[in-house]
């Protein structure tokens, strides 16, 4: 009887159901898994390379033209880097000015999107209306530029952070998220006495956790790979950030840039593929510890309005 039953439900099942083992299935599957592999091929071996020949010696990077493991392993580059001042400064200026700059980009955007998810808020709509502005127009390179000198933030770390201070993409995101709160909550919060800034504080942002540990990880990226604003804003070589540096050391004219930089030698390969990793790794590093909520913060508060 059980075994009539499952035939019967086997001939009703949809072509789709039944022909899921299928050669027509197979063959599409395993495209796709050579397509995703031939993708990350691309992406992770030049990042391997990379790091292999910041631990090999110059001749192995010039007798060899791509490996992935040092036949000699040396450590030489990366003291050489990391004995040079001017690397050092640099580092520790791009730490710095990220770890800042994500606070204060972070809170500004947070605490600008809790207010305009109200609808009960007075010039709600006009306000949204210019944040929505910004992202199809904006004042570009020169303008910037100009505010930003007039307000005397040439040669200064601030001039790196504030510009860029909110993304209004993002905080549309924000701001759509905190709308799909509960309600519920923040009214029990009032009724036992809260004000607006403990509702937000004690209510608003454990519940947000996902969503600011996914925007952090996006404005620290934002900040620790921004190379045109040091160009354009900072005049005084030493407050240049790391990405400044990698690019003055990786450029053609590398020579006569690093020779004015520090009174240096021409770095030699592996100094450069030393940079480039110490450039790269912290991100790589951090994104682990976000990742159980930057998997659900991506799509968190996505819901349209």
């Amino acid at each position: 009887m059980s075994i009539d039953l499952t035939s019967k439900k086997l001939a009703e099942a949809p072509a789709t159901v039944r022909n899921y083992g299928s050669w027509g299935s197979r063959l599409f599957d395993a495209f796709n898994v050579a397509f995703l592999v031939g993708l990350a091929l691309i992406t992770v071996l030049p990042l391997m390379y990379v790091l292999a020949g910041s631990f090999a010696t110059e001749a192995e990077i010039s007798s060899r033209p791509f490996f992935l493991w040092p036949e000699q392993f040396v450590t030489s580059t990366y003291d050489y880097i990391f004995g040079t001042p001017t690397f050092v400064r640099a580092l520790v200026t791009t730490v710095c000015v990220t770890a800042v700059g994500t606070v204060v980009q972070v809170l500004l955007t947070l605490t600008m999107a809790y207010p305009l998810s109200k609808r009960q808020l007075p010039g709600r709509t006009l306000v949204l209306n210019l944040v929505i502005f910004t992202i199809v127009f904006s004042g570009g390179m020169i303008p910037t530029y100009l505010v930003v000198r007039d307000l005397g933030l040439l040669d200064s770390y601030w001039a790196l952070i504030l510009p860029l201070a909110i993304n209004p993409f993002y905080l549309i995101i924000v701001k759509s998220f905190f709308q799909e709160l509960p309600q519920a909550l923040e009214e029990a919060a009032r009724i036992d006495g809260c004000t607006e800034l403990g509702v937000f504080r004690r209510i608003v942002l454990p519940l947000s956790k996902p969503i600011i540990a996914t925007f952090s990880l996006f404005y620290a990226v934002g900040i620790w790979n921004d190379y045109m604003s040091p160009l354009l804003y900072i005049n005084d070589n030493s407050k240049w950030t790391l990405q400044v540096l990698v690019r003055m050391l990786t450029s053609p004219a590398a020579e006569r840039s690093v020779t004015a930089f520090d009174s240096v030698l021409f770095p030699e390969q592996g100094i450069k593929f030393a940079v480039v990793v110490v450039a790269t790794l912290p991100i790589l590093l951090v994104y682990p510890f976000l990742q159980k909520h930057f998997a659900k913060g991506v799509l968190i508060g996505s819901v349209k309005e």
